[in-house]
Formats: C-alpha cells, sequence, structure tokens
C-alpha cells in the first residue's frame, strides 16, 4: 500500500467521531498554575463589562441583549449560576470551571450559538480572558 494511502487512513482512523466534539477554550484540568488571586468581579465589571458589554444597545438597561444586564449593581445576580438564553444546558457562569461557562465561550468563540463577543468590537486580548477565566476558576465571588 503506498506511504500516501497509509497516511490518509491513519488520519481518518484516528479523526473519527472528532468532528462534531466542542473543544475547550483552554485546558483547566488542574494541571496548570492557580488563578490568579487578584482576578476580581470588581476587575471583571470595570476591565470588560463597563466598557465593553454594558454600553448602548448591548447588555445595558436599554438593548438587554440575549436578556442579559451587565451594568454595575445588575450584572453579578445576571451571570453567576444563571442559564444561558443560547444554551440552557450552560450556566452563564459556573464558579469554579470556566470551561462550561457559557459567558467565557462567548469571549473565547469556542462551543457557542452566534457570533462571539464583544460583537461590535475587537476580540478580548489575552490578559483579559485570563481575567475572567481565573475569576471564574476562583468560584466568581461577589468581591
Amino acid at each position: 500500500m503506498p506511504k500516501v494511502t497509509v497516511a490518509i487512513l491513519l488520519c481518518l482512523l484516528l479523526g473519527c467521531g472528532k468532528l462534531n466534539e466542542i473543544t475547550a477554550p483552554d485546558d483547566d484540568s488542574g494541571g496548570g498554575p492557580p488563578p490568579d488571586p487578584a482576578a476580581t468581579f470588581t476587575r471583571v465589571q470595570s476591565e470588560i463589562f463597563t466598557p465593553s458589554c454594558a454600553v448602548l444597545g448591548c447588555h445595558d438597561t436599554i438593548g438587554r441583549q440575549s436578556d442579559l444586564i451587565l451594568s454595575t449593581g445588575r450584572s453579578y445576580s445576571e451571570i453567576v449560576n444563571r442559564p444561558s438564553v443560547q444554551m440552557p444546558s450552560l450556566r452563564r457562569v459556573q464558579p469554579n470551571d470556566p470551561n462550561n461557562s457559557y459567558l467565557y465561550r462567548k469571549l473565547t468563540g469556542v462551543g457557542i450559538v452566534d457570533e462571539r463577543m464583544p460583537q461590535f468590537g475587537p476580540p478580548l486580548p489575552a490578559d483579559k480572558l485570563a481575567l475572567v477565566r481565573d475569576w471564574i476558576r476562583r468560584g466568581a465571588p461577589n468581591d
């Protein structure tokens, strides 16, 4: 059998069943560094939600996209342990589990419905994604 045919068969066998598999945004199996203790909800609100999400027409009191308000004083109760509108089997934020938190998935663009967030801006930089991920890994405290 030619080498090319063997290579193709090997690829098919190894890839079987993987096409529909949702890949987690990152490996959070506990083998990495502990979450940053400076990753607080106050920082998530002031560095991400307020400037990028709770803007006019998006997740403010007027726009209420996906029935979600991310303005100061409302956002925590709207996201932690609340089911996602787009994927009700996932919570918006599942404490200790960023890979199964729909909010984190929407920010990373992995395993979601519709578009990555923020919708009308560039994707969040790695340090902001790490902030959200580490806050969720810390248990998503309201601090």
